[in-house]
């Protein structure tokens, strides 16, 4: 798979623990949107969405319109920065500290899969991949995407929710596009694992060990 980039939101309210900036929590001794940012150090570019006092070199920077208007607004705004001929972004929220980019590479096959050529196979080619977890629960928010089915959900979403995508679900974005759903297999933690709780960022500080 070639060049991709990468759209982290990091604007949630984290209600659940008592509205602290969450992905600047530190695991493993870095801020979770610094573990999430790395795993896709190979990105371009790499956009984050949200307040940030201090972030990596080189990563573009935006606010959801209105701020806190949740994950859809942000990708909107952060597919707005991306390059004109990027084809392909990883989306992913800020508080995904187990995160690795054999991962997210891992994702990125299911979008051009090098040994199932379009010419041999009857299946409709996927719009994104994401995780599931071991429930098969989706995590959408742990995923890959093509650019241009991601944007035409965008506007689709837009023009039915009267031109506001404020308080969107990111399920009603994603309806109707083909969604590879990918269980985890892999050596070590789940890189789907976010952290809602406090009890969660105690588990994966555990797993980071």
């Amino acid at each position: 798979m070639g060049t991709y980039a990468a759209v982290v939101l990091a604007g949630g309210a984290a209600r659940r623990m008592g509205g602290v900036d969450k992905p600047a929590l530190p695991v493993g001794g870095r801020p979770m949107r610094d573990r999430v940012l790395a795993a896709v150090g190979d990105a371009r570019p790499r956009v984050l969405v949200g307040p940030a006092d201090a972030v990596p070199s080189g990563v573009r920077v935006t606010r959801e319109d209105p701020p806190g208007g949740g994950p859809v607004a942000a990708a909107a705004a952060g597919l707005a920065l991306l390059d004109a001929d990027t084809a392909f972004v990883a989306l992913l929220a800020a508080d995904l500290p187990l995160l690795t980019r054999a991962a997210i590479g891992g994702l990125l096959t299911h979008l051009a899969p090098d040994d199932l050529p379009a010419a041999t196979t009857s299946e409709q080619p996927p719009d994104g991949a994401c995780f599931v977890d071991g429930d098969g629960r989706r995590q959408s928010l742990c995923g890959v995407w093509r650019v241009a089915a991601l944007r035409a959900a965008l506007d689709r979403l837009t023009v039915e929710r009267g031109g506001s995508l404020s308080g969107a679900p990111v399920r009603a974005l994603l309806a109707g596009l083909v969604v590879r759903e990918v269980p985890w297999s892999g050596d070590g933690p789940p890189p789907w694992f976010d952290c809602d709780t406090d009890e969660d960022v105690r588990r994966a500080e555990e797993w980071a060990r």
